[in-house]
């Protein structure tokens, strides 16, 4: 058995790739702030913001996403990767 503890704190995590209108990939980075956001980064190529949100199920997810890109005027466009956890099953 593993003493190691898992870091992971949420049954879900979603990246989510955003296109927004020209030169405001910034507002979205400030969505830090939302709970449940763990990363928001601008980045550079086919999509101008990526966000990582952890959530404990996919209503939680769900709320979290249209609190931050549903509501927010200058979103055009979004794509939203869901990674599903599950803990290592410890070896007997």
């Amino acid at each position: 058995m593993s003493s190691k503890k898992d870091l992971r704190k949420k049954a879900l995590r979603a990246f989510v790739m955003v296109t927004m209108k020209p030169g405001t990939s910034e507002e979205i980075v400030r969505s830090r702030r939302i709970k449940g956001v763990k990363m928001a980064n601008s980045v550079l190529g086919r999509f101008d913001a990526v966000i990582v949100i952890e959530a404990e199920n996919l209503d939680e997810l769900k709320k979290i996403i249209y609190e931050m890109v549903e509501r927010h005027p200058n979103v055009i466009h979004t794509e939203t990767l869901i990674s599903i956890f599950h803990p290592p099953q410890e070896m007997l």
